[in-house]
């Protein structure tokens, strides 16, 4: 392992292993999305395009859930989607406070030429693995995902005070 921190084995194992998932996942986000400028897309536009066409309309809470954006950094794609034409936010008839997104024409046309290419990057990056390499790689991701999400969830649930991410400092 290449850091210097003067903890565990366990420790530098942990942080070296972080480290290089967290670089990776840039590498890979990087080449897989570079395309996207071609068509005047930013991946958070690409992402709900692409969530958009498989799942269908969603509501915008829905769909930051989805594409692990916040909602305040969603209301300003969706705005610039709809200025392009590319979506429609419609207000849900039975619940007047939500509101749905949903592709229009335009936008379905565009991720229907978008979308192939995309997954060929994505197959083209993760061809250096073979089968059983990618099983493992989603296997233990998902592993990961899972644990940490439910530390989260976890957290969430403590009260506030002593020991909880994000808490003051108690005086």
């Amino acid at each position: 392992m290449a850091n210097r921190y003067a903890g565990t084995e366990a420790e530098r194992g942990a942080l070296d292993a972080y480290v290089k998932l967290w670089r990776a996942a840039h590498a890979v986000e990087v080449a897989a999305n570079r395309h996207l400028m071609d068509h005047n897309l930013t991946t958070s536009q690409f992402a709900v395009l692409e969530a958009l066409y498989h799942l269908g309309p969603l509501s915008q809470r829905h769909l930051a859930d989805k594409i692990l954006r916040s909602s305040g950094n969603l209301t300003m794609v969706i705005d610039n989607l709809e200025r392009d034409g590319l979506v429609r936010r419609e207000r849900v008839p039975s619940d007047r406070r939500v509101v749905s997104v949903t592709l229009t024409a335009a936008g379905q046309a565009l991720i229907a030429r978008v979308l192939p290419k995309h997954v060929q990057g994505i197959h083209d990056i993760f061809g250096v693995l073979d089968s059983a390499e990618l099983a493992s790689l989603s296997a233990l991701t998902r592993k990961l995902g899972h644990a940490v999400s439910r530390r989260l969830d976890a957290d969430a649930l403590r009260p506030l005070g002593r020991g909880r991410p994000g808490a003051l400092p108690e005086s």
